[in-house]
């Protein structure tokens, strides 16, 4: 069956490198995906999926499904699609999207023989406001045995580490005077956001070094003679684990209550984004695919890298045994969300990446289908892991 797939790689690529470029040059951004969306489901559609669109209220989002004529485990496959603005492809989404499908189309070649069933999953704005955050709380990875989806970058890596965070908004409401002539009838709102910095800073020295809390002043008054009424301040906090972060969330939120008392101003609090998921990485799962990467011909990958940002696919890693390794452009030093590394998804070196990414993940679903004790072993790992 592994030669079939390299055998099915052969006949697909082109078709691959063609939808890659036609994303390349209709870059859309987060949940505005239409072009992207319709390209990639035709394509699967082709192929004898069976399409779902518009899931978890997400108008771009996707599920394609292959089953097989047995019974089997059930791999699922991440592709994403969005773009940055002013840099398009700039994180090489075009090659994360048809890395995906094409490594579902493969495994759906073997796997009438294998038994089982392969999804593709569209996820719509990980820049932003990644799908991926909803779909794991409403369930729809949890039909899966492994999930996994390949990233670009100057060259290949293990699957790593990222940090799980919250994006919270504090909302300080005062009142208006003449900062002159009738200060003592204003309440300041800007004081509270600027003690609630100075509490924040003092926070730092109390935490794990692993913790990132960084933010910015939205709104702190328009003149400089008026005592502002309104101050918003918006916080990402991060942690490498998603109960450090809650603990250090509750901190904060106790800061900034704090900052009210002080001021006699009123606080309201939001998450003004999705919270994310620190990635679990399942080691056993990860050895199998960069097995089957050196088998797609990779002759060199580094070592997982240290997560300091978050990911939305954090989220799938608490729900399923996932992956998210790095396949290389052929580029060392090359730095996401730039127009260098969007213009490399174009190159021979990108190329490679596309053809190998998406042999090694159905090379791994492949492994994972046929070897029951090596999927029991992953299962373990992850239910340890979660403990």
């Amino acid at each position: 069956m592994e030669q079939q797939i390299f055998d099915w790689m052969d006949q697909i690529e082109q078709d691959l490198l063609d939808i890659r470029t036609h994303l390349f040059e209709n870059p859309e951004l987060g949940d505005q995906e239409f072009i992207a969306q319709e390209t990639l489901v035709d394509y699967l559609t082709q192929h004898a999926f069976t399409v779902e669109t518009g899931l978890v209220e997400r108008p771009t989002s996707f599920r394609a499904t292959y089953k097989g004529n047995k019974e089997g485990p059930t791999i699922g496959i991440m592709a994403e699609y969005d773009a940055l603005p002013g840099v398009g492809h700039g994180c090489g989404h075009n090659l994360i999207a048809t890395m995906g499908i094409g490594a579902g189309i493969l495994l759906s070649k073997v796997i009438d023989e294998s038994g089982g069933t392969v999804i593709v999953y569209g996820t719509p704005a990980e820049e932003t406001n990644g799908a991926k955050v909803p779909m794991a709380d409403e369930g729809l990875f949890d039909v899966c045995d492994v999930a996994m989806m390949v990233h670009p970058a100057g060259v290949s890596a293990k699957s790593g580490e990222s940090l799980a965070m919250d994006a919270i908004e504090f909302r300080y409401e005062g009142k208006t005077s003449h900062a002159a002539a009738s200060p003592e009838e204003g309440i300041n709102a800007l004081d509270s956001v600027i003690q609630l910095f100075n509490g924040i800073n003092a926070l730092r020295q109390h935490v794990k070094d692993d913790v990132r809390i960084h933010g910015v002043i939205t709104e702190g008054g328009q003149a400089a003679n008026v005592v502002p009424d309104l101050a918003i301040s918006q916080f990402y906090i991060r942690a490498k684990e998603r109960y450090y972060v809650d603990d250090v969330v509750e901190k904060v939120k106790k800061i900034a209550e704090g900052a009210a008392l002080m001021t006699g101003a009123t606080l309201s609090m939001r998450n003004y984004e999705l919270s994310y998921d620190n990635m679990i990485t399942n080691e056993t799962l990860s050895n199998i695919y960069t097995e089957q990467l050196y088998k797609a011909g990779e002759t060199e990958i580094e070592e997982a890298r240290g997560g300091l940002g978050s990911m939305d696919i954090g989220n799938v890693s608490h729900r399923v045994p996932s992956i998210h390794p790095y396949i290389g452009m052929g580029k060392a030093g090359l730095v996401a969300h730039t127009t260098d590394f969007r213009d490399q998804t174009m190159t021979e070196g990108g190329e490679l990446a596309l053809r190998r990414g998406a042999l090694s993940m159905a090379l791994t679903g492949l492994k994972c289908l046929t070897d029951q004790d090596l999927l029991a072993e992953i299962k373990q790992e992850f239910a340890n892991r979660k403990k």
